[in-house]
């Protein structure tokens, strides 16, 4: 970002027409975009333009009324059984959790699953929770949209491994074996970054370890190429190894959430999917799949 496009305190404030000591107030309540370097407040102007643009009274409601019936973000095998079997009108688009969070920023969704581990975050939250970084990130990336971050499920997440686990695969320091080939999933894909996190967690580089190209784009995709012997371990959820019949040895649990813009929220197609997963059919399937814990679907994280 070149310096034209920062902004001091005093240039937002004539940019704004507004006191410098009111762009301090709203500095100290996180109301206005800004960075601060070296004790300096800087305003990026093009983040500044956005928030006045979201900030225009019927605008913002507007581009969210308008925003397409698509749930973006992580790839999840309930999610994506359930908006199908559903018959809601949303459709997915799962890119991963980063890309899903800057396509709800752009309103070309209406939500965005997101699973994003401590490491990943850079959001510097002394004292909070692993699980919660979704909250910091839904703050610090969704704040200034009106949305509510809610829990979809919680998952097991670990090594998904070919049938019989031929290497003797047991653990994360295993994948240092010359045979092993691993297959991580794209830059900016929450499993990505978790799988980043335990290796460094566990002393291991990943350049230590024989990564097959191209990376996968979903959960499907790792198990897929297990099967088709182009991999030999990837790191995904319970679910996928249960069906695809492949074994799985767990890692950790993690929480995925959903940032929903609240107007999308309310209106027919999420209500549909709202109601379906307190169905029967719907609980059986969780159960059936194995690794989730959905008792708290639908509970609220976090309110813009």
């Amino acid at each position: 970002m070149s310096a034209r496009q920062l902004m001091s305190t005093k240039e937002v404030a004539d940019y704004l027409r507004l006191k410098e000591r009111k762009i301090y107030d709203m500095v100290a309540q996180d109301e206005i975009p800004h960075s601060r370097i070296s004790g300096k407040l800087l305003f990026p102007r093009a983040l500044v333009d956005e928030w006045v643009k979201q900030s225009t009274v019927g605008s913002a409601l507007k581009a969210q009324r308008n925003a397409p019936a698509i749930v973006a973000g992580s790839s999840d095998p309930l999610l994506e059984w359930a908006v199908r079997e559903s018959r809601c009108g949303l459709a997915t688009m799962t890119y991963g959790s980063m890309d899903g969070v800057d396509r709800l920023v752009a309103m070309s969704a209406c939500a965005a699953a997101m699973h994003i581990p401590a490491a990943a975050s850079n959001i510097d939250t002394p004292g909070m929770p692993r699980e919660d970084r979704n909250i910091a990130l839904a703050r610090d990336r969704l704040g200034h949209l009106d949305c509510v971050l809610i829990e979809w499920a919680k998952r097991e997440q670990g090594l998904v491994i070919a049938a019989g686990n031929p290497l003797k695969i047991s653990k994360l320091a295993d994948l240092k074996k010359p045979k092993v080939r691993a297959i991580l999933r794209q830059p900016g894909a929450g499993s990505y970054l978790l799988f980043l996190q335990l290796l460094t967690e566990a002393g291991i580089n990943p350049d230590q370890l024989k990564q097959v190209q191209p990376a996968a784009q979903t959960e499907t995709d790792i198990a897929s190429a297990i099967l088709d012997g182009r991999a030999d371990v990837g790191l995904a959820v319970r679910a996928v190894a249960r069906q695809f019949h492949l074994d799985f040895i767990p890692l950790t649990v993690e929480r995925l959430d959903i940032a929903v813009l609240r107007a999308s929220y309310f209106d027919a197609p999420w209500q549909a999917l709202m109601e379906f997963t307190r169905k029967p059919a719907f609980l059986r399937y969780a159960k059936t799949l194995a690794g989730y814990d959905i008792r708290g679907l639908g509970r609220v994280m976090w309110n813009a």
